[in-house]
């Protein structure tokens, strides 16, 4: 019954009657990473929130938010949502027109490291270099006296991980759901490390939606828009994160998208959280930006206000009110 009043007042917020003509659209194209927390782009086609809000949106996807950054930067894209990237804060430096702008997906991300006990010297698999998982690694390592030096580092895609622990290829590897249950439950590997429970300052923000600034910046209202759509695909997600009532239609909609292949898989394993407004965590962002530029990885630093863009998870806020799960029994952390 709560989800009546909130759609009326969406529809009111865009100044829409009713859904728009297909000639009335605005073109938009949005890069995904997917992971389990992309199911807010898709669900916010899906449910048609961002037809409402004027959008004819094409979905692009590739396996590493790392090759997102081109597009952005160059406008061929205009919103991505993945992992932050090494690429972002370069290109934030060399003033390429991008910014994060909603955060969707922090702590806790109950990604695992999968490893055996003698760590040094071993090869460890992370999803690409120019990743937010060298950074989750250092930090992880930083706990037990190594650096990335210490350790022979592989890029391997998520799915695949499973195949090269099989194989003996990798000794380690940090995983994402829903790949790290599978190894598990294959007996390929054990749990070690929790990022949640190591990796200081939190909630970690791992997951975001970048803007291409130029097209914002010609587009305000729209961009405004467009973000409110996504802001609250993303609540959509937090109740289902929650085991509400709308939990089976969002695990459909990673399987339908291919996120997930496996639907009982979906149910059993943990999923990573967000913040419901897309409010980034700023001291994390900065430690992020610290330890790539200690790893040698970015060249220079920029301030907070030009790596984050605060109006849109601020202007969500107030737009959707304050979120309360409707399954008010989840003692889930997160996703509040």
């Amino acid at each position: 019954m709560r989800l009546i009043p909130l759609a009326a007042a969406f529809a009111l917020l865009l100044g829409a009657g009713g859904p728009a003509a297909a000639d009335d659209l605005s073109k938009v194209t949005i890069g995904v990473a997917p992971v389990v927390p992309t199911a807010s782009t898709y669900l916010a086609l899906k449910k048609g929130y961002l037809r409402e809000a004027g959008f004819d949106v094409t979905i692009e996807s590739v396996d590493t938010a790392a090759k997102l950054l081109p597009f952005l930067a160059s406008n061929r894209m205009q919103v991505a949502e993945g992992g932050i990237p090494v690429g972002f804060f370069n290109a934030v430096a060399q003033g390429q027109p991008v910014v994060l702008a909603l955060d969707a997906g922090s702590s806790p991300i109950n990604q695992d490291l999968l490893v055996r006990p003698d760590l040094k010297g071993r090869s460890v698999a992370v999803v690409a270099l120019a990743s937010i998982q060298s950074y989750v690694m250092a930090k992880l390592l930083d706990t037990a006296g190594l650096t990335l030096k210490d350790i022979d580092l592989k890029t391997v895609p998520f799915p695949m991980m499973g195949a090269a622990f099989a194989n003996k290829a990798i000794d380690a590897a940090l995983e994402v759901p829903p790949f790290g249950d599978l190894v598990v439950e294959r007996g390929l590997a054990v749990r070690w490390l929790d990022p949640d429970k190591m990796i200081r300052p939190t909630p970690m923000s791992v997951v975001a939606y970048m803007v291409n600034t130029d097209w914002a910046a010609q587009n305000r209202d729209a961009a405004h828009r467009l973000f409110l759509a996504l802001a609250r695909a993303g609540r959509d997600y937090c109740q289902a994160y929650h085991h509400g009532p709308n939990r089976a239609e969002v695990a459909e909609t990673l399987v339908e998208n291919r996120v997930i292949a496996d639907r009982a898989l979906v149910e059993r394993m943990p999923w990573q959280a967000r913040d419901p407004n897309g409010r980034f965590n700023l001291e994390s962002v900065m430690d992020i930006q610290d330890r790539f530029f200690r790893l040698g990885l970015i060249d220079k630093k920029a301030p907070a206000e030009r790596l984050v863009d605060t109006s849109y998870a601020e202007a969500a806020a107030k737009a959707l009110g304050p979120f309360e799960p409707i399954n008010q029994s989840s003692t889930l952390e997160g996703c509040r």
